[in-house]
């Protein structure tokens, strides 16, 4: 049976190695990870603030290294398709990302138009107050998003996958930092794919 911490280990290798060619990516994930770290420290005291920073900041910049720098061809160095890798995604793959980053998207015209969110929010009177609401639906959102992935694991491939992911998610931000912390450096070599040589000699997991 495996054990937790293998599993961790495995879908952090599975996630770098399938999803993280990209050095653009890989040095937009340095930056969302140590800005994630601040969130965390934010959000012991200011969380609307701390929601700001991960999802203005952090979110911005990791997604985008996704979205619009990883290559979706086929991965020669994994012998995957994008569908391939995209099917078997444990956690939110760019189809449920859509979903997730539209509602995120919406939570400030919704904080605009309804301004006490149907008794949810006590009213703003000014653009403070107002982007401090906006911080605590994107702090709630950032919560359903996670506990509802990770009760959908529970019955798509059970408790322990679950646990993982949620596991993995939460400190992915000091893991990315061990783990890209010489991207800029590739970068300003002109190298923009990471050759992936441990991955295509199957090591690192």
């Amino acid at each position: 049976m495996t054990t937790f911490g293998d599993a961790l280990r495995q879908q952090r290798w599975d996630d770098h190695r399938y999803y993280h060619h990209s050095r653009i990516n890989q040095t937009l994930h340095l930056v969302s990870a140590i800005s994630f770290v601040i969130a965390y420290g934010v959000l012991f005291v200011d969380p609307p603030l701390a929601a700001l920073i991960g999802w203005l900041v952090s979110m911005t910049t990791r997604q985008s290294g996704h979205f619009f720098f990883e290559p979706t061809g086929y991965d020669h160095v994994n012998q995957a398709t994008h569908a391939h890798k995209e099917a078997i995604k444990v956690g939110y793959n760019l189809r449920r990302k859509v979903v997730l980053l539209a509602v995120w998207a919406a939570a400030p015209l919704a904080v605009a138009l309804q301004p006490g969110l149907w008794g949810l929010l006590t009213p703003h009177t000014d653009f403070a107050g107002y982007a401090r609401n906006v911080g605590w639906i994107w702090l709630w959102l950032g919560v359903a998003g996670l506990v509802f992935r990770t009760l959908h694991l529970f019955i798509l491939s059970g408790v322990q996958t679950g646990l993982v992911w949620a596991t993995k998610i939460l400190t992915d931000p000091f893991h990315d930092i061990w783990l890209y912390h010489r991207a800029p450096l590739h970068l300003l070599r002109g190298e923009l794919i990471d050759p992936m040589h441990h991955a295509a000699a199957g090591r690192g997991h």
